[in-house]
């Protein structure tokens, strides 16, 4: 019942705000709703098509706020004034009063706002579709940030997701892509990242962990964390001073090197991918900053970690692999990477697939960024590649939604930038990392001490595997011994069985000879049977008898 009320209420914001507007692709029984729903009736809004797009997302909640700012920075695929609009969501949106700000903060910390800082301004600094940050003072002197969660948002949260599993069963039971889109789990792996946002412990966790990654880095920093002032809905950490990352104009007023600051973006990527598997999934325009210190080597800041993906060093290896065929235009082995992968079936034609690859991806290089969409090529490869059924990947798709934030930054920054001449000797500089002496040393440095402190157990390990070649060279010998007395007896049982059929044969040629001579003898007396009839008879006898 909750699912179905949600529903109605998507459906009635949408008609509200006349959203139909931009349903004209959509298929005709989805148009047929909204034409003939009641809320037509409403008079109409006297707002840009942009502005109601943006306040039916706000009103819609945080996922579809979250899905706006993703579409934000894809200004290549959106009308400028939508695309400008679609900008406040990453910290524009509404705020909550700061007089409840400050109640959540009091109740979580279990101290009065007074007593925790010198100074806190109740004016939000920023609000985003989960939070809203305040600014505030340390005792020590310290200026640092309060982020906290919206009031009551699990409840919303939880109906959204609901209805997405009911969009998702139906996709799966009727689509005839469904079972390889596998909506189920891209559902539940989206799921488990909204929810973890909601806990700023693991965003603070999260941000101490790329805080390490990049200590005394020259291309990203990322704030401290006070963890004594940290709850489940309350964060505090470092505040930060620099330029928003979309704020072009202010860039160049400062010299910025816009060129290094594109290629350091994705450098910072790769980096994060690659060396630690470990990347900020949430890079949209509003979380990332530049700072003012040296515009000539600009450096990154990055905020709110809530949303972090991984990859294993399996699904990391391949990936390496197929970008770096990728950028050599080897579309064979991108294939046989996918075939190797697993993420296609086994049997399907290489030469057939590698075919389809070259025609969507040929057209795309040597090209500057400007020219070239990520999005138009993943999309491409999409319908291409769903001829061989290739499975939706779920822990990939974090990866891919940080590509298309990472594409659309690189738009706004440095439109000429070559992102293959960027991204290829990172990749081939990573291989022969991972290849080479330093990675042996890298392990033997890592799994050393392991390997130390189990360095004791070594000789009864050794003494134990002696025993179990023991055991398993006694226990072949016996299964040798009983397999020769196996065959044995079925060699035994062969001449039986050939021995049984020769006294068969010879049994009923007797009783045959039996009866000729009985027969010749013309009488149905028992006394008058020839001696020979009775020799004969016995003899068959015996032979039948001797069989067994």
């Amino acid at each position: 019942m909750n699912r179905l009320l949600r529903l109605l209420k998507i459906f009635a914001i949408c008609n509200r705000y006349r959203l139909d507007e931009f349903l004209h692709f959509a298929p005709g029984p989805l148009r047929w709703f909204f034409f003939l729903s009641p809320w037509r009736l409403l008079p109409n809004p006297k707002k840009s098509r942009a502005e109601r797009l943006r306040l039916a997302l706000e009103a819609l909640g945080p996922i579809f706020i979250k899905f706006g700012q993703m579409l934000s920075t894809r200004r290549d695929l959106l009308p400028e004034d939508i695309a400008d609009e679609l900008r406040r969501l990453q910290d524009q949106v509404p705020p909550f009063c700061g007089a409840e700000a400050t109640r959540l903060i009091e109740e979580a910390l279990d101290k009065p706002v007074s007593e925790m800082f010198a100074e806190f301004s109740t004016e939000p600094l920023a609000s985003a579709s989960v939070a809203q940050v305040h600014k505030a003072t340390l005792h020590s002197g310290e200026a640092v940030v309060v982020k906290v969660i919206r009031p009551k948002i699990h409840k919303t949260i939880e109906q959204d997701i609901q209805l997405l599993h009911t969009l998702a069963q139906l996709i799966e039971r009727y689509s005839e892509d469904g079972k390889r889109l596998r909506p189920m789990e891209v559902v539940s792996d989206y799921e488990k990242t909204i929810f973890n946002e909601l806990d700023l412990l693991i965003e603070a966790g999260n941000t101490s962990q790329l805080h390490r990654n990049f200590e005394n880095s020259e291309l990203l920093y990322i704030p401290q964390i006070h963890w004594e002032y940290c709850r489940r809905n309350v964060l505090v950490m470092e505040r930060i001073h620099g330029i928003p990352v979309a704020d072009i104009p202010a860039l160049a007023a400062q010299n910025t090197d816009m060129k290094k600051l594109a290629e350091r973006g994705v450098e910072i990527f790769f980096t994060q991918v690659f060396r630690d598997s470990f990347f900020h999934a949430d890079m949209h325009p509003g979380n990332i900053f530049v700072s003012r210190e040296n515009p000539a080597s600009p450096q990154y800041i990055a905020i709110d970690c809530g949303i972090v993906g991984t990859l294993s060093n399996d699904d990391k290896n391949y990936l390496a692999r197929i970008l770096l065929a990728f950028f050599r235009r080897d579309y064979r082995k991108v294939a046989t990477l996918h075939i190797d992968s697993g993420w296609i079936p086994d049997d399907t034609p290489v030469a057939e697939f590698e075919t389809a690859i070259r025609s969507v991806c040929e057209p795309i290089f040597e090209k500057p960024l400007k020219e070239i969409s990520f999005g138009q090529v993943l999309l491409g490869l999409f319908q291409t590649i769903r001829r061989f059924d290739m499975e939706i990947q779920p822990q990939l798709v974090l990866l891919q939604k940080t590509l298309l934030n990472i594409e659309g930054l690189g738009r706004q920054i440095y439109p000429d930038l070559d992102l293959w001449n960027t991204a290829m000797p990172y990749l081939e500089s990573w291989m022969r990392e991972r290849n080479g002496p330093k990675a042996l040393l890298k392990n033997l440095r890592d799994q050393g001490p392991d390997w130390l402190e189990q360095s004791h157990e070594l000789p009864q390990l050794i003494f134990d595997t002696l025993q179990q070649s023991r055991h398993i060279k006694t226990l072949g010998e016996q299964q040798a011994h009983a397999f020769a007395k196996l065959q044995q007896q079925e060699r035994h049982q062969q001449q039986t069985k050939r021995r049984n059929n020769r006294l068969g044969w010879l049994a009923t040629g007797a009783l045959a000879l039996a009866a000729i001579f009985a027969t010749n003898q013309g009488s149905n007396v028992l006394a008058e049977i020839p001696p020979i009839s009775w020799v004969l008879g016995v003899a068959a006898l015996v032979l039948l008898l001797n069989r067994h």
